[in-house]
């Protein structure tokens, strides 16, 4: 906090000292209630004099159900939304209280350009308006769909809606709202040379690397505009997250970015561990950053590998894939899955580390560097994949933080910011690493950055192996679910607790945290309210290829069809960390 002193008076004396409301959180991040017609003002001054550049996250709560006692406020919506400084390395969070229940908001699209579709999701989700909104329509849910998912009426399991039945109308009318029509979008069919052409790229293509639509228009070979077409993937984890207990929400997590693995456990559960005041032993620590890493390699042999294959080679993608699965190896050896070992707890992790885990780290930390080696001859110095990747794509810094880029992407630009660096969570402070950083900020210094950061992973998974603490692999909590078996034997009352932490989960305190992690492919946050019960009452999970893609039709304008390629691979995303 000490780095944010001095802003709530530098509002107060802009804007007047009853135009903010302070308010406590668990996660002790600023925060603080505004007026509705303050919003564009306070948000402008804000970015351009008081240095909070980047819209991380903008997003909205349903209050009407809330229990009166444990945080309920005199609205039925609040909007939130979260900045972020690099200058005072801080977050301040800001919240907007509505009291209709179908309420417009003034539209800040104009001020951040990645607002724009974090606008749309609000509105998809919530039916909240945004006027001065560009092109607010439905951005996750098909354009058919009837209600806002997360809306506490709305559904949330499919035994509560009548049988799907699909009518010849209803056919008919699905496939009316997939014909893409340029107008809607601002978009003209003709220039005074040319007629444009609309090229559909998706959702089935090898390129997009799942279910993504992109309707390019085009001037023969040469990209006026692109419009992303998301949404495909979209199966409600935050909506899942309102009807699944604390814990066993945790696998839920591990699908959002399923190349990822543990990582997304782990930026769910600090959130859970700042709400219930957990403080986890330092041998967990280093076992969930040793795992954390082993998976930021896996993940990234699969970015290299599919990169490698989008500009035109073969080889490397098999290469790649194989030693992905002497990452996997580890994994199973230690949590017993692979891909979605879901191994990460409240308070700890699943069980101690097994024998013979030492080894098994050690020959891989002797049989990795040899190969990324030979990597860099297959890829990184292949004239063919330099030619597809240099001078491509290239976005500055500051285009990266106004579109709410982060992780390599935004280090490509040569800006070292890293969360385990600029804001250390799980004991990252105890290692000793350097963030990889490039200068040109295009398609071929992404693949740069990411390279080196394996190298960097593998420090970090050495100092794990040669630095692991002793003690236990869980907190000595009561919230730790499972709690420890050996003190039910004690006495009834801690059987009782054992009993209900098992079968219902653990209650949670009232109140609101949020966890930012840096995940493989950017900054992921997962922002949890409890209203003390046995599962939150909102889950909001910041992802960074939401923004990242939304960011592709500025970057892939003038570029060919070719390059689109090039730039969506270097990219790395996942769809499922859009969608979610």
């Amino acid at each position: 906090m000490e780095n944010i002193s001095g802003i709530v008076e530098q509002l107060q004396a802009r804007f007047g000292e009853s135009t903010f409301k302070p308010q406590t959180t668990k996660d002790e991040i600023l925060t603080l209630w505004m007026p509705l017609e303050k919003i564009k003002e306070v948000l402008s001054y804000l970015k351009k004099e008081a240095a909070f550049p980047l819209l991380f996250d903008l997003t909205a709560i349903d209050e009407r159900t809330r229990k009166r006692d444990n945080g309920h406020t005199p609205y039925a919506f609040t909007i939130i939304y979260h900045l972020l400084s690099f200058e005072r390395n801080a977050f301040i969070r800001l919240k907007v209280g509505l009291k209709e229940d179908f309420p417009t908001v003034p539209s800040i699209s104009s001020l951040w350009a990645n607002a724009n579709w974090y606008e749309r999701e609000v509105y998809d989700m919530f039916g909240i308006r945004f006027e001065g909104h560009p092109h607010l329509s439905r951005i996750l849910m098909p354009r058919t769909w009837v209600g806002h998912p997360l809306r506490k009426e709305h559904p949330a399991r499919a035994t509560e809606m009548g049988p799907f039945q699909l009518y010849d109308d209803k056919i008919d009318l699905e496939q009316s709202a997939l014909q893409f029509k340029p107008e809607e979008w601002g978009l003209a069919r003709q220039s005074q040379d040319t007629d444009f052409m609309f090229l559909n790229i998706g959702p089935q293509h090898p390129g997009t690397h799942g279910v993504l639509r992109i309707i390019l228009q085009l001037d023969g070979e040469d990209i006026v505009d692109a419009i992303p077409d998301i949404g495909f993937h979209h199966r409600g984890a935050e909506k899942m997250g309102e009807r699944q207990s604390w814990h066993t929400y945790i696998p839920y997590t591990d699908r959002v970015d399923y190349l990822g693995g543990v990582m997304n456990n782990l930026a769910y559960l600090l959130a859970v561990e700042k709400l219930a005041g957990i403080q986890v032993p330092d041998r967990v620590k280093v076992i969930r950053v040793m795992l954390c890493e082993l998976f930021r390699i896996a993940s990234h042999l699969v970015w290299y590998g599919t990169f490698a294959q989008d500009v035109g080679q073969l080889s490397p993608v098999f290469y790649m894939f194989s030693d992905r699965e002497k990452v996997f190896e580890i994994v199973e050896a230690i949590c017993g899955g692979r891909m979605h070992p879901n191994w990460f707890r409240i308070g700890g992790v699943a069980q101690d580390l097994p024998i013979g885990w030492e080894k098994l780290i050690q020959n891989f930390l002797d049989y990795f560097p040899k190969r990324l080696k030979e990597y860099d001859s297959l890829v990184l110095k292949n004239t063919l994949f330099k030619a597809r990747t240099v001078g491509i794509g290239i976005f500055t810094k500051e285009e990266a933080i106004e579109w709410g880029v982060t992780g390599p992407n935004l280090r490509a630009c040569g800006y070292d910011w890293d969360f385990r660096k600029k804001q250390p969570y799980s004991g990252y402070d105890m290692f000793d690493f350097e963030i990889p950083t490039a200068v040109n900020g295009d398609c071929y210094d992404r693949a740069l950055v990411r390279v080196a950061e394996m190298r960097q992973s593998l420090r970090i998974i050495e100092q794990c192996l040669k630095n692991m603490p002793e003690g236990s692999y869980k907190a000595d909590h009561p919230l730790t679910t499972p709690p420890l078996k050996k003190n039910t034997l004690q006495d009834i009352e801690t059987l009782i607790t054992h009993f209900l932490g098992v079968s219902w989960g653990p209650v949670i305190p009232p109140g609101e945290a949020m966890s930012c992690i840096e995940a493989t492919k950017g900054a992921n946050g997962y922002y949890l309210t409890s209203d003390g019960n046995t599962s939150p009452y909102r889950v909001r999970i910041r992802t960074p290829s939401f923004p990242h893609m939304q960011m592709l039709p500025y970057i892939t304008r003038g570029y060919t069809v070719a390059d689109l390629l090039s730039i969506l691979g270097a990219m790395d995303y996942v769809l499922a960390d859009i969608d979610r």
